[in-house]
Parts: C-alpha cells; structure tokens; sequence
C-alpha cells in the first residue's frame, strides 16, 4: 500500500498505486542545451558591424606559471609590492581591531561610578 500526506489534517492517508507526479515538473529535458555563458565573448557597445573582439588577452596562463612555481613565496605574496602592502595592511587592521575590541571589553566590564 502507498501512502501520502494529506495536505488538510497533517496525516498519512493512502494513496493509489501510481507513479509521484508533481505538478509543475516537466518529465524531460529541453531539446537544446543553453549556450554556456563564459564562452560568449564580450563586445563593446560603441563597436559596430558583426566583428566579436574580446577585451582583453588571456592572461591565465601567465598567472598559472608565476603562482605555480616553487620559489618559497607564498601564494598571496606572488605579485610583489602591491601584495605585501594589501597583506601588511590587512594584518595591521585586524591586530587593531582585536586591541579595540579588547580596550572596549575592559572598559565595559568595569563597574559605573555612582
């Protein structure tokens, strides 16, 4: 016997022998697959005619070189100056943070003045 749930009283009640079907479900697949999004190239709006040009050389492959190699440097670290700086500030706010965080505590645990 099958059972299902009654949508009024909350219970099992039976049910008969045939297949789930929710409405609003199609049983099969679109015909055609969607054209993947990221493989369209990207056209100024000032272009005109019917020539498609990327913005911009692929730079991937040289990025996976530089950070692939074994050179002892960290990975966030890899493209010199500008990282050392972002990570150097990044690391100076949040030791910052944490002391403010701990000043504010303390000056919240002690007791008011009457």
């Amino acid at each position: 016997m099958y059972y299902r749930l009654n949508g009024v009283t909350q219970r099992l009640t039976g049910a008969p022998a045939t297949a789930y079907s929710p409405q609003g479900l199609r049983p099969n697949v679109p015909p055609v697959s969607p054209p993947v999004i990221f493989a369209t190239p990207t056209k100024l709006a000032s272009e005109a005619g019917n020539q498609v040009e990327y913005l911009g050389p692929n730079r991937v492959p040289a990025l996976q070189k530089l950070f692939q190699m074994s050179d002892g440097v960290p990975v966030h670290l890899k493209r010199g100056l500008i990282d050392k700086l972002l990570y150097r500030t990044t690391m100076g706010l949040t030791v910052g943070g944490v002391v403010y965080c701990l000043v504010a505590l303390y000056v919240a645990a002690q007791p008011g003045n009457k």
